[in-house]
């Protein structure tokens, strides 16, 4: 995963790219936002960390640039001095937030990756056919992904790995979904469950109760899977707006 850092400041240039080459990451430098311009366009970055004052074209202005020319590359901006204006701003032309200077290393290193989406995504389905064909197509999409059939070993799996979402579906053979959606609620408060049903007709009721418990959405199948792809990315961009200290 290439990130570029953006800043006039050297040594503080070298001391995250010296931590993101460690952490397996690919840090590409610039010193200048006319520099960065010419780094987006050449070696297509897949994240911008930037500050916002420097000499020459101001991370702002860069911001609105990189953006015209890559609407889709996350930015964040760093600066010694935020104000509201600012961020409000940056936010206005597309960036995640405005960071104070000096940075958390850990939280840009958990904002990465999330990006990277080194986060799993817990599919709990009883069909080994429906769990084979939608982890294939997920891991195709760069998301790793676990299956488990057991409703009873859900919150194992959740312990021993870090998920981004889990899918449920809400009928697991002896065990009503509704009472594994109970049990990580219980455990995970926060984390999104996203619910799915073969039986469209008869579940009304059930996915109403699933939403008031506290699940994030819900598709019937067959869905497309671009509109769970969809969710998916929207449930990663609320987490890194968490990370970056904004409510999820």
């Amino acid at each position: 995963m290439k990130i570029l850092i953006v800043d006039d400041d050297r040594r503080m240039v070298k001391t995250i790219y010296d931590i993101l080459k460690v952490k397996g990451y690919d840090p590409i430098i610039a010193y200048s936002g006319e520099e960065a311009l010419t780094k987006v366009e050449s070696e297509k970055p897949d994240c911008v960390l930037m500050d916002i004052k420097m000499p020459g074209i101001n991370g702002v202005e860069t911001l609105k640039t990189i953006k015209e020319l890559s609407p889709d590359i996350p930015v964040l901006l760093m600066s010694a001095y935020v104000t509201e204006a600012q961020i409000g701003e940056a936010k206005q032309h597309g960036a995640y937030t405005v960071l104070n200077k000096p940075i958390d290393i850990q939280i840009i290193l958990s904002f990465f990756a999330l990006l990277r989406k080194e986060e799993s995504i817990l599919i709990v389905d009883d069909d080994p056919n429906f769990c084979r064909t939608l982890k294939d197509i997920l891991q195709s999409r760069g998301y790793k992904v676990v299956t488990e059939s057991d409703p009873d070993k859900v919150l194992g799996h959740m312990e021993q790995e870090y998920m981004l979402t889990v899918l449920l579906d809400l009928n697991l053979g002896n065990k009503d979904g509704l009472d594994v959606l109970r049990d990580i609620r219980a455990k995970y408060p926060s984390k999104p469950v996203v619910l799915v049903t073969g039986m469209k007709e008869d579940m009304t009721d059930v996915i109403d109760k699933g939403i008031k418990i506290g699940a994030y959405t819900y598709f019937y199948k067959p869905f497309a899977v671009e509109s769970l792809i969809d969710s998916i990315k929207g449930i990663s961009i609320k987490k890194l707006q968490s990370l970056l200290g904004e409510p999820f």
